[in-house]
């Protein structure tokens, strides 16, 4: 009798260990920051360019960890005044005219974690009575005011936020389904040895 339940406190302790191991990760991607929308948004075609760029984030930022850069297809900066901060939105206003083409807007931020998060996306201005940008002189490739890939917080969308490819809640459910096969699996194996003792 004591054996099994040695081997009852044995089961039930590895199945708590295996939940805790699969469940601990989950907690600090859940802090992250994410681009929650931008004006221009993502992808968007512009008959009139823009005077500022604003990005509204899933969290409130730090001032002094917010940068937000704007950059031409020939990845140039655009003049451009510092970030202004209001809790999780960061706005940028732009210095002069835009002509038309395509431009990025690169930011990086720190989620609550102290965790940096970066990202880019592109948008067109198209107006008609504009002027066109000067042609790159090379192939363009998205500037990246920290010189690193982004850490998946590029918009999803002009209203969405960035996708972390499942996030916390697939790992919590992949979690508790190993726990319930582990579970069941001693309680098989504590059965079998009752039924043999």
């Amino acid at each position: 009798m004591r054996t099994n339940t040695r081997s009852t406190r044995a089961g039930f302790l590895a199945a708590a260990l295996a939940a805790a191991l699969l469940l601990v990760p989950a907690a600090p991607a859940a802090a992250h920051n994410s681009l929650k929308a931008a004006t221009p948004a993502k992808n968007a075609q512009l008959a009139t360019a823009p005077t500022e760029i604003t990005l509204e984030f899933l969290q409130k930022l730090d001032p002094a960890f917010t940068t937000i850069v704007l950059s031409d297809a020939a990845q140039q900066k655009i003049p451009t005044g510092e970030p202004m901060v209001t809790g999780a939105t960061g706005t940028i206003s732009i210095d002069g005219p835009l002509p038309n083409g395509t431009y990025t807007v690169a930011y990086r931020v720190v989620s609550a974690d102290g965790h940096p998060v970066q990202g880019s996306y592109p948008f067109t201005v198209a107006d008609p009575a504009g002027a066109e940008a000067p042609a790159p002189v090379s192939p363009a490739a998205e500037p990246d005011p920290t010189a690193t890939d982004a850490t998946s917080a590029s918009p999803a969308s002009a209203t969405g936020g960035d996708n972390d490819g499942g996030g916390p809640g697939a790992l919590a459910v992949v979690g508790v389904g190993i726990v319930l096969v582990l579970v069941a699996g001693t309680a098989v194996l504590l059965r079998r040895r009752r039924g043999t003792a």
